[in-house]
């Protein structure tokens, strides 16, 4: 993947949820995605089209915005230790049988943060070679309203996201991270070089999940070994480094 990262930056940019209208379109985005497309959650228990938990109270967000439509076509967020009580239990110990803890007996709970609500909207997961034209982010779109390079752009979004919340975890000193993952996220991510390590049994936590640890800085070496271009975006060519102690 050339110049990744000038290649997403001219289609898509990433936002940083910082007001509540932001949050909204967090909300509503997750919504769409978790209640509407994949009925992960029941619609009814949101009445007001907006998709959220306790745990967004403590969590910075970040969205894919894709900039010749204005539309949101991805988010993340990073749920953080709580500062007031760091030793609060994240929703993967909440709902997942935790056997492996070696490589987490010497974190700082207090640098140790959780991934979670990572989705794309289905209208940016079309590839350029399915038979059907990109669909559904507005009714009186036309069919040829995504140029070929903007849809060869969309299989980035994921990674990108990677790169939120990598940098989420930089601003808020996270240098380690919980996730509990659907098993094709490590089939996608291996060949990044990411190898996240499985710390319990697949369980059913809105689908199959794994739920898995990284440091962040074992993450971006592995990253920087495997495809520099991909660490560049990551690490926006560089300027975030994470402290390898």
């Amino acid at each position: 993947m050339p110049d990744t990262i000038n290649f997403f930056n001219e289609y898509f940019e990433m936002v940083p949820a910082l007001s509540d209208e932001l949050r909204n379109e967090v909300y509503k985005l997750r919504y769409q995605v978790f209640c509407i497309e994949n009925d992960v959650f029941n619609s009814e228990d949101y009445p007001d089209g907006l998709e959220f938990d306790e745990f967004d109270r403590q969590s910075t967000h970040y969205l894919i915005r894709h900039r010749k439509s204005g539309d949101y076509a991805a988010t993340t967020r990073l749920i953080l230790p709580d500062a007031n009580n760091p030793e609060k239990l994240f929703p993967i110990e909440l709902h997942c049988e935790i056997d492996n803890t070696a490589m987490l007996q010497s974190v700082n709970r207090r640098q140790l943060g959780e991934v979670s609500r990572f989705c794309v909207s289905k209208a940016f997961k079309k590839r350029k070679d399915e038979e059907n034209t990109i669909a559904g982010i507005h009714a009186d779109w036309h069919p040829d309203c995504f140029t070929l390079n903007e849809r060869r752009s969309f299989p980035h979004i994921a990674i990108s996201l990677i790169a939120c919340f990598v940098k989420a975890s930089y601003e808020n000193d996270i240098h380690y991270l919980f996730a509990a993952m659907e098993p094709s996220f490590f089939r996608f991510v291996s060949p990044l070089g990411i190898s996240l390590n499985k710390i319990g049994p697949l369980v059913d936590y809105h689908g199959e999940r794994w739920p898995a640890a990284i440091k962040i800085s074992d993450l971006l070496d592995c990253v920087a070994e495997k495809n520099l271009d991909i660490w560049n975006l990551l690490t926006n060519n560089g300027k975030i480094v994470f402290s390898r102690s």
